[in-house]
């Protein structure tokens, strides 16, 4: 299907089934004192409405998306959270300090039923660079305090940015110990890739926490309501609280958000394509109620603009993609011997031609030391044949090879400055080079690409498994690393420096953290180099 028979299809899907939020929100975005006549009204809880806890997102030099969602039993089967079916009153405030003696702003703003009770507030006119602390007022209770921190001024010379990058956090798998952790460092931004939630049934076969759950949750997430729920069970946790009240996140989705390795409209579970249209819908919606999304990424039935640029000064360019909605479909994960010829498609894109555009208008455009695509997928050629046959995972920017050379092409011709991928899926610690040519060992460099493992997916990791030799036998692959963890980066105008950091165990609390291997890429030097290993499976 091309690019405008998809977008005819959406729009007759939207027609049909009346699903634009985009007014509901514009009213949940308004002052209180606006819509209700009486603003103070707030209806009795039956327990504390915080249970999901405050996040803030997506900061600007002068403001952030601030997050919080109503919830006083937030395990409620029907997804709803315990709350009555009305508009709910919502205080926020922002202050310079964590007492809240020097207020800076503060308002009223709506959590709507339609919205599942959430509440995004977009904040503006706040200084650039600097850390707030904000927290919500619901009734007479109060949500816990939040610590966010603005983006730098465009341009801006800055001298160095810290920043943690996490992913796929299935919450039946395991404790999110890594997050414990994360909330002890100091950073400037989270970067979430993708498969915050999981859509598969929880049961005795793939639940390792010590917890009874109805059978609400033994059956595969498709509706709005089963979407909130999933949601708000992750987000019970308490480490994952804590990492969210820490730092702003920016977040993107992988598949796992809707649906295992769905390809735009296409459902790899044989649901047709209004039944999967109507599926993913409720996904984005649920999506973007429960994270601190701005008002750009309005969810329109099935379609929902995630793709989105930040900067930070003269530092850093983050261009944040979505490899998931605009892709093209394919029959097979994994192609070899003849078959592999498919993924060479030149019409075959990941992006979508109008994500496409906006990436390569950015990479051409950029002004910063380091050009940031994080995204979801591994873009590094991985061929999984040992021997002298080929391979490949169409899942992953292999099987859109046209696409990634359309990438390279452009940092090329454009000199893009210090190309830097990051990505997630795979639940394991990768360091890969960036090859003109991944078929000769000799090509020259085009950038590094750094993926974080899982916080939780997969259970229990450890440093060798039986891809290992896989992996590592393609020699652009420097890491390959089966524990659970995340990874931090430290960015100056010299270098970037990684960090992976792992946790032994999940499947039990109190896991201790631990840098497995650090490595970094000089400015002006796209290769990789290794300065710290421990205990590690590496070239």
């Amino acid at each position: 299907m091309n690019d405008n028979e998809r977008s005819r299809s959406r729009r007759n899907f939207i027609k049909a089934s009346g699903m634009s939020l985009a007014s509901l929100i514009a009213m949940g975005l308004m002052p209180a004192e606006k819509i209700l006549a009486n603003p103070n009204d707030t209806p009795p809880f039956g327990d504390y409405p915080f249970t999901l806890g405050v996040a803030s997102g997506d900061p600007l030099p002068d403001g952030v998306v601030l997050w919080t969602r109503l919830a006083p039993e937030p395990l409620a089967e029907d997804g709803r959270g315990g709350m009555p079916n009305r508009k709910v009153p919502v205080q926020w405030e922002v202050a310079k300090d964590q007492n809240f003696h020097h207020v800076v702003q503060r308002g009223t703003a709506l959590a709507l039923p339609e919205l599942g009770h959430s509440v995004h507030v977009e904040v503006s006119g706040l200084e650039p660079w600097r850390h707030y602390y904000y927290r919500f007022k619901a009734g007479p209770e109060f949500s816990l305090i939040g610590r966010t921190k603005t983006a730098p001024a465009t341009g801006t010379p800055i001298s160095s940015l810290s920043i943690a990058l996490a992913s796929c956090q299935a919450w039946y798998h395991g404790y999110y110990t890594a997050y414990q952790h994360m909330s002890e460092e100091e950073l400037d931004l989270v970067l979430f890739l993708g498969d915050y939630i999981y859509e598969y049934a929880i049961n005795s076969n793939n639940l390792v926490r010590p917890v009874e759950l109805s059978s609400a949750r033994n059956a595969k997430v498709v509706t709005l309501g089963q979407y909130r729920l999933r949601y708000a069970l992750f987000k019970t946790d308490p480490d994952l609280q804590s990492s969210h009240a820490a730092f702003p996140w920016v977040v993107t989705w992988d598949d796992h958000e809707v649906e295992n390795n769905y390809a735009d409209e296409n459902s790899q579970y044989g649901a047709t394509e209004k039944q999967f249209l109507e599926q993913r819908a409720a996904a984005y919606q649920a999506h973007y109620e429960n994270l601190p999304l701005r008002s750009t990424s309005i969810p329109e039935g099935p379609n929902m603009k995630l793709y989105r640029n930040l900067t930070y000064g003269n530092l850093a360019d983050f261009h944040v993609l979505d490899t998931r909605q605009y892709r093209d479909d394919y029959e097979e994960v994994f192609v070899s011997g003849p078959d592999t010829d498919i993924r060479l498609d030149p019409k075959r894109t990941m992006l979508g031609a109008e994500q496409e555009q906006w990436l390569y208008d950015n990479l051409k455009n950029s002004q910063t030391t380091w050009n940031v695509l994080a995204q979801q997928v591994v873009m590094t050629q991985i061929d999984r044949d040992t021997g002298p046959g080929k391979e490949f995972s169409m899942d992953q920017w292999d099987g859109f090879v046209a696409n990634r050379d359309r990438i390279f092409s452009t940092i090329k011709k454009h000199n893009v400055q210090n190309p830097i991928i990051l990505s997630g899926d795979v639940h394991r610690h990768v360091a890969a080079n960036l090859k003109e040519d991944f078929n000769d060992p000799h090509s020259p460099n085009i950038g590094a690409e750094f993926v974080t493992s899982s916080i939780s997916s997969g259970m229990d990791g450890s440093d060798t498994d039986g891809y290992t030799s896989i992996w590592l036998s393609n020699d652009h692959v420097k890491l390959y690393n089966a524990h659970r963890g995340y990874v931090r980066c430290t960015i100056t105008e010299d270098q970037w420096k990684t960090d992976y950091l792992v946790v032994p165990f999940v499947t039990e609390k109190g896991a201790p953290i631990q840098k497995l291997a650090s490595f970094t890429v000089d400015n002006g030097q796209p290769g990789i180099r290794e300065s710290h290993s421990k205990n590690k499976a590496t070239t």
